[in-house]
């Protein structure tokens, strides 16, 4: 049984869910109910950043606590190459904790990192390692010949069989195991990434045809430049008819975010039915967010929008303080070192992120050091063009890429270098080649108005760049052994500021 120094600990991590779509945030539909109570009982975060809009890096930033391009993983293909001294679910089990991964693992994470290992991803359980009855073996066939696109009829089998139930039932199951010391979970579940399902009753629960309209038109889109034309132009040539499917892509999104909602008031239940709901501390974020519909497009891909690198970072339990909305800039990276100050285990030498454990108990803390965010887009050089061929056109990135429908994250809207500020209500983006973007997100929230280059906003530019370089130098890398008898200072909790 955890004690009040060492709670157990749920991280609870999402796969593309874009942080707008709750109630919380004044969306309409009523799509999270379960965790917009949970969030408004503990402490969550409306500037809750990705380090960056794809899975693995973001994920590798979570489990080190270090910018993706500190830590060798800026693009999907760098499990094998990402550094760091070790990972979250280590620290832990050093400290005393048992471990497990029970989800997607899509990181550099191995199987001996944690002490329970059980694998379920967008296509189910195929590994062979986790036991799977005649139902669920037949929806993970299923999930797998959508090739990652819009199911237009329901699930063929019910949500117990879809791969968040099983990874909660899961979890249920082997904390209940754990008795004799404090335990974490990483609870990754894969949807609501694709592919676009949903089984009933979560299928017909928002009429397609009855939806808020999409933050920005596909022409409004286009408007933003190459990386989002060439999007919409790849999603439309391998799907004719997404224009038709959009629809119910949308509606399987958000039917399946309240299947994920019960699923996580399923969990809560089972703690809260063996006494040990209130020994756990519960962090719930998601890895990245999705298009949603915004601009014409689906899944992720181009650009540093809202959509996609906002997330929802919610907390609650075990030390959280009752604070509801918080107005602190956070990101992934700030994860190790709370929940390893939470856990009273030493914060990682190596990590750059910032504890937010004084944060959520509703502590006093140096406001400059948490206002503004930094992130990272784009695998490194030069932006490829189209002419250019280096990626093959469509056909290399349609018809059946790797078993998926298209693949969106190709090199023609992952390539280039770029650094994304979040302050306040300003957003400042910087590429590698010299172009900006500065968007005033309170008068502008699809980001359609690139004021990087207005003469009156000359001031708010420069205030931000400021910011972004100050960020930058506070998060460089750092190599914590800096020679015989030289140690590296290092502010309390790991911030900055006083």
């Amino acid at each position: 049984m955890a004690d009040a120094r060492r709670p157990n600990i749920i991280l609870i991590m999402t796969d593309q869910q874009q942080a707008a779509a709750c109630a919380r945030e004044g969306f309409p539909l009523d799509t999270t109910p379960t965790l917009d109570r949970l969030a408004q009982s503990g402490t969550w975060f409306d500037h809750g950043y990705t380090t960056a809009p794809i899975c693995l890096p973001a994920r590798v930033s979570m489990l080190t606590g270090r910018f993706p391009s500190t830590a060798n993983a800026v693009a999907n293909a760098h499990a094998a190459d990402a550094r760091s001294s070790s990972v979250l679910p280590e620290w832990l089990r050093a400290g005393g904790y048992a471990t497990a991964m029970i989800g997607k693992n899509h990181s550099h994470l191995g199987v001996n990192n944690v002490d329970h290992y059980y694998h379920v991803s967008h296509h189910g359980a195929h590994g062979g390692d986790v036991p799977r009855n005649a139902d669920e073996t037949a929806f993970d066939a299923w999930l797998t010949s959508l090739r990652h696109g819009v199911a237009m009829e329901p699930a063929p089998y019910g949500a117990e069989c879809s791969p968040p139930a099983r990874i909660v039932r899961e979890t249920c199951r082997w904390t209940d195991t754990v008795t004799d010391r404090p335990f974490f979970v990483w609870l990754s579940i894969p949807e609501p990434h694709n592919p676009f399902y949903a089984p009933e009753p979560y299928f017909s629960l928002f009429d397609p045809d009855d939806l808020p309209p999409p933050l920005a038109s596909a022409e409004a889109g286009a408007a933003k430049g190459f990386p989002y034309q060439f999007l919409q132009r790849l999603e439309r040539a391998a799907v004719p008819d997404l224009d038709a499917q959009m629809p119910r892509y949308r509606a399987n999104y958000y039917g399946m975010l309240r299947l994920i909602d019960d699923q996580i008031g399923a969990l809560t239940q089972h703690l809260a039915d063996r006494g040990r709901l209130e020994d756990t501390l519960f962090v719930y974020v998601s890895d990245h967010g999705d298009y949603v519909g915004n601009y014409g497009l689906m899944r992720k891909g181009a650009g540093t929008s809202d959509s996609l690198m906002r997330i929802p970072f919610a907390c609650w339990g075990a030390g959280v303080a009752a604070q509801g909305r918080h107005d602190a800039h956070v990101s992934l990276a700030d994860i190790v070192p709370t929940l390893c100050e939470a856990a009273g285990v030493p914060i990682p030498d190596d990590a750059q992120g910032r504890s937010l454990w004084p944060l959520l108990q509703g502590q006093d803390y140096p406001r400059e050091e948490f206002a503004s965010i930094l992130a990272e887009q784009g695998f490194g050089g030069l932006a490829w063009d189209e002419d250019e061929g280096e990626g093959g056109g469509f056909e290399r990135w349609t018809t059946g890429y790797a078993g998926i429908l298209f693949h969106e994250l190709n090199p023609f809207v992952q390539s280039g270098t770029a650094r994304m500020l979040r302050r306040g209500d300003w957003k400042l983006v910087v590429h590698g080649d010299g172009r900006g973007e500065l968007y005033d997100l309170a008068s502008d929230p699809a980001e359609l108005h690139n004021r990087y280059d207005d003469p009156a906003c000359a001031a708010k530019r420069g205030e931000l760049a400021l910011d972004l370089a100050q960020r930058l130098a506070q998060f460089a890398p750092m190599n914590p052994r800096p020679g015989r008898d030289m140690h590296i200072k290092r502010g309390r909790h790991n911030w900055w500021r006083r």
